[in-house]
């Protein structure tokens, strides 16, 4: 066995099926009493209903996150968090709305509670992309990882066919570069490992029966095990590619990782031929 290093990420997880109905006293467990829910314009709906299940616990509601987490919206968001003066932020939603979330927190330093409706997977990293000028930066840090993440498999039912096999090829990416990374390790592996088997057999049977309770609740369990690889062992060749694009031309996350990815695990094949397999 090769020496190696390994840090767990301290987030606590809630994981099931109307687990939603938790995330008020998720709130009150992280001694916060105000929170800002954060949504995309998309998903404002869903944040009006996150409201309403939080009730006095709810401070408000900022709809505005955008793709890659332009500081121009962070600026914007943090401006309405100091009108309502929330002091915890609940994330609903994929990528962009947790990003802006870590965001936040970066900045002020509020506990956030994720609460995922895709695979993305950002939820389980400290890790934040942002987006100035055309030019996305990245940067890692314990303010910026959520301090609970519940992830509700309803939550995910009404998640079209494309962005389901999109999101889920996002975070196979992430478990990938975790096994041939430099700061892989045996623990982090077999989570990579397993990530990435229960997306592989998840994501055929969501596309032949999209409401498959069984098939979205693997997909969820394995979107988060390769959301903790890359938390913990960081990003590679593949990220910082599909970061660059993305941020310089404004290009869909997902989307761009789902094309990136076999070109990029091509191209590492024959420095890392036991961890591609």
């Amino acid at each position: 066995m090769q020496a190696f290093e390994y840090n767990a990420l301290p987030t606590r997880v809630v994981f099931g099926c109307g687990t939603i109905s938790q995330v008020k006293e998720e709130v009150q467990a992280l001694g916060a009493s105000r929170a800002m829910v954060i949504t995309t314009a998309q998903q404002q709906e869903s944040g009006t209903q996150m409201l309403e299940l939080l009730g006095e616990v709810g401070a408000g509601l900022y709809s505005g996150a955008a793709m890659h987490t332009p500081v121009s919206t962070t600026e914007d968001a943090m401006r309405h968090l100091s009108e309502i003066g929330a002091d915890c932020l609940v994330a609903v939603g994929g990528g962009s709305t947790i990003g802006l979330a870590k965001a936040i927190a970066l900045r002020t330093n509020l506990p956030q509670v994720a609460v995922p409706t895709t695979y993305a997977g950002s939820e389980a990293t400290p890790i934040l992309g942002e987006t100035k000028d055309g030019i996305k930066t990245t940067q890692r840090g314990p303010k910026i990882l959520p301090e609970t993440i519940v992830y509700d498999v309803d939550l995910t039912l009404s998640l079209p066919a494309n962005l389901t096999v999109t999101s889920g090829l996002n975070a196979i990416a992430h478990a990938v570069e975790g096994l041939y990374s430099r700061e892989a390790n045996p623990m982090i592996s077999l989570l990579a490992e397993d990530g990435i088997r229960a997306l592989v057999s998840a994501l055929p049977r969501i596309i032949e029966n999209p409401s498959d309770t069984d098939a979205r609740s693997d997909a969820l369990y394995g979107s988060w095990g390769c959301g903790v690889t890359l938390g913990v062992v960081g990003m590679a060749l593949h990220h910082k590619l599909c970061h660059t694009l993305g941020g310089t031309f404004d290009l869909p996350h997902s989307e761009t990782h789902s094309v990136i990815l076999p070109h990029a695990m091509a191209y590492n094949a024959g420095s890392a031929s036991e961890a591609l397999v």
